[in-house]
């Protein structure tokens, strides 16, 4: 006689420890992201000094004891200006991959659910998606003065528009499902159908597209820096970290290396999580992998 036994329900917790380390990637990002936001919030306790404290006898230092990633050009020291350039960073990416999810999820619902506004609202992102990002951004900064929440609308506009051709793509693939159909006949407003029944289906796909987002609002944030279109110069950014290194790279390499492994990292460490989500929420590629 054979006795059955029954696993006992696992808590949440446990059920998502599972998932994180059948999803590697999504581990690795997750890890390596929170040790970045850990460091944005809390800067002022890893050893570090003023970012924006010059000591011109201190000028481009190696790497010491003292400074540990050497000092810049006016003697500021870079552990410091890379630690708090990591707020600038995350801050622009998560802002700009919020903002224009919740921007262009919003707009490409409404566009792919009613056709009229669909032909206006479609013409008007062709046309800014015809125009290449970087340009439109320093476009946009050029109008007003130079500030992180300039930028963060500037590269917010620019990347809507691909948020908006993602959802409306989406939403065209279900307003002719047959429990649209049915819902519509039972009497659901249509903001009903759109909040009830389509915009929950686009969930996974935007999340995806939001931490693609997010990898290029830092890179972007970084490129108007460097450029000097960016956040002003006197801001900690790890894109004016490099443009004021720049002119010493040949002799001082660190002042650039620094900061640009930290972005490499931080990138890397976003579309690692990125990728996983997509491997993770699309069932074709579950069903590849099993």
């Amino acid at each position: 006689m054979t006795v059955s036994t029954i696993d006992p329900p696992r808590s949440g917790l446990s059920r998502s420890w599972t998932w994180l380390r059948r999803n590697p990637a999504v581990l690795f990002g997750l890890v390596v992201l929170s040790i970045l936001v850990m460091m944005a919030v809390f800067a002022p306790f890893l050893g570090t000094v003023d970012p924006k404290a010059v000591s011109p006898f201190e000028r481009t230092q190696t790497p010491s004891a003292k400074h540990w990633f050497g000092t810049d050009m006016l003697g500021r020291d870079l552990w410091s200006r890379v630690v708090y350039g990591t707020r600038v960073s995350l801050t622009v990416g998560f802002l700009v991959a919020i903002c224009s999810t919740v921007l262009g999820a919003l707009i490409g619902v409404f566009s792919g659910f009613i056709r009229w506004v669909d032909a206006i609202v479609m013409r008007l992102m062709d046309g800014l998606m015809s125009i290449p990002s970087i340009l439109l951004a320093i476009a946009l900064i050029t109008l007003s003065s130079a500030s992180i929440w300039n930028v963060i609308l500037a590269i917010t506009i620019v990347e809507t528009p691909r948020t908006v051709r993602l959802v409306r793509g989406v939403v065209l693939s279900l307003r002719d499902e047959p429990y649209v159909g049915a819902a519509q006949i039972a009497g659901i407003s249509m903001p009903g159908v759109i909040f009830r029944h389509i915009l929950p289906n686009t969930f996974a796909p935007l999340l995806v597209q939001a931490t693609y987002i997010c990898a290029v609002a830092i890179i972007s944030e970084a490129s108007l820096s460097f450029i000097g279109a960016g956040v002003p110069p006197s801001t900690p950014s790890w894109g004016n970290i490099m443009a004021e290194g720049r002119a010493l790279w040949q002799i001082k390499p660190h002042i650039i290396a620094f900061p640009a492994i930290a972005l490499s990292i931080t990138v890397l460490a976003i579309n690692m999580l990125g990728d996983g989500l997509r491997d993770a929420l699309d069932p074709r590629m579950s069903t590849r992998r099993h």
